[in-house]
Order: C-alpha cells, then structure tokens, then sequence
C-alpha cells in the first residue's frame, strides 16, 4: 500500500517522534479535514462514513494515518496529499485524524514556530548548506526537515549537538537492524504491526521507504550504521555553521 518514493512533505511520525507540541483535535486539522476531506463522495463529516470508509474510532496507530495521508492508496480514489497540501496542512490533517482515533500528536516540526527570526551571517551560511542542492543526497535536507524544508526520514532535530565532534559521533538509538529472509539492512522502523511493516533502509542514500508483508521482517535493537556516514559531504567548518543555524532555528 505504500508507494517507495520519497515525498517532500511526508510526515513519518511512528516511533520516531522526540516530543512537542501536541495537535489534539485542533481547529486547522478539523477545517482542512473538512474542506478537502469530508466532501460527501470522500469521508463524511468528522470521520463518519460516507463515499469512503469511516476514518473516526477504527484504532489505526499515527504511523499508518501518516501513511496513507501523505502517499495515498494506489488502485483508490485516495490522492497523495503530501504533493496537495503545504506541510502545515499536511500535518493538521493527520493530527486530527489520528485525534479521532484517540492520539494525541506529537507536533512533526518539534514546536518550532511557523515565523523565523534573523539569522546570523554563521547561521544563514548554515541554513544554506543544510538545504544546498549542489551537494545532492549529501546533504543534510535528504533525511531531516527544517523550516519547512527537507524530508523528515528521520525524527524532529529537538537538540543541536554541541560541538562539531558531538555531531559525527551522534548516538542513533532510533536505528535498527532489519532482517528480511537472507538480507539484514540498517533500518528506521516507520510501523511494525497487523497492518502493514513499513520502515526506511539506511543502506544507502537517499533511505529507501520499503513495505513488507505483517510479521516477514525481523528487528533487532542497535546496527552498524553510524551519522558519520552520511555527512561526509561537509567540512567541519561546514559542519559549525550548520549547527549555528540549528542552534538559532530550533526554539524549545
């Protein structure tokens, strides 16, 4: 059900959330859900059936309500919407809908305010570096989104490390080694239950968003792979400013 290619907007939240705001059943999410949604032939008002299956009180966990929001279901009348919507929408939606499966979302931006303040000379030759295209998949927007900007394979960056050492020697407690069959892979788990088994493949970049069949992949705490090695795009002094600008973008 989930399509491999990496969208500019997608929301991976399942397992990968390090805390922030809470969405709840808020007021964005409810009026988008509405607008776009609920259109009598789609979902019907709040999650109730109607041209499509009732969304409201069926258990699905965060991970496969982002899922299926931002990739859509193939073969379905179900769109895509991480290409429709701007990613505050995006994440509104799926926050109340997951609200209407009684879970409380974490906000996918880590609580960084909507408005950026002015940066630092240090900090905006960071900010373009973290998102400089020249640099390919080497660079940093490939697995993280900030300022609304980048693909969040990995989970919100809540911390600047705080020297540049700290930042090639990150712990990635999140990494685990998959098993499928004969191949074993580093791997970001995205959702492991009776649904779907969906999660990104570290081997190489950018990370492949790969689906399975429920229970065929084995996952096994810690791996080989190491922040390092995705990095090596950038020189240290690169690698400062970066952090500059994390320091002075990301807000508690």
């Amino acid at each position: 059900m989930m399509c491999a290619q990496m969208m500019r907007a997608q929301m991976i939240m399942a397992g990968l959330m390090a805390g922030g705001l809470v969405y709840g059943q808020n007021s964005q999410g409810e009026a988008v859900f509405a607008q776009t949604c609920a259109t009598g032939y789609c979902h019907g008002a709040k999650g109730t059936a109607s041209g499509a299956p009732r969304l409201a009180g069926r258990g699905f966990d965060v991970a496969y309500i982002s899922g299926v929001v931002t990739r859509g279901i193939p073969g379905t009348s179900m769109p895509a919407f991480s290409v429709r919507m701007p990613p505050p929408a995006l994440a509104a939606v799926i926050g109340y809908v997951a609200s209407l499966n009684g879970i409380s979302v974490p906000n996918p931006t880590g609580g960084q305010p909507a408005t950026t303040a002015a940066l630092s000379a240090e900090a905006s030759r960071g900010a373009q570096l973290f998102k400089e295209a020249a640099r390919s998949f080497g660079r940093c927007s490939t697995c993280h989104e900030l300022g609304g900007f980048g693909i969040p394979v990995a989970a919100p960056i809540v911390h600047a490390p705080d020297s540049v050492a700290a930042l090639k020697s990150l712990a990635t407690p999140a990494v685990k080694t998959a098993t499928a069959g004969a191949e074993a892979m580093p791997a970001l788990v995205l959702s492991d239950g009776k649904r779907s088994t969906v999660f990104y493949d570290l081997t190489s970049v950018p990370p492949v968003d790969r689906n399975a069949e429920p229970g065929s992949v084995k996952f096994a705490d810690g791996s080989a792979w190491r922040h390092l090695s995705v990095i090596g795009a950038y020189n240290d002094s690169e690698l400062a400013a970066i952090l500059a600008y994390l320091r002075e973008t990301i807000k508690p």
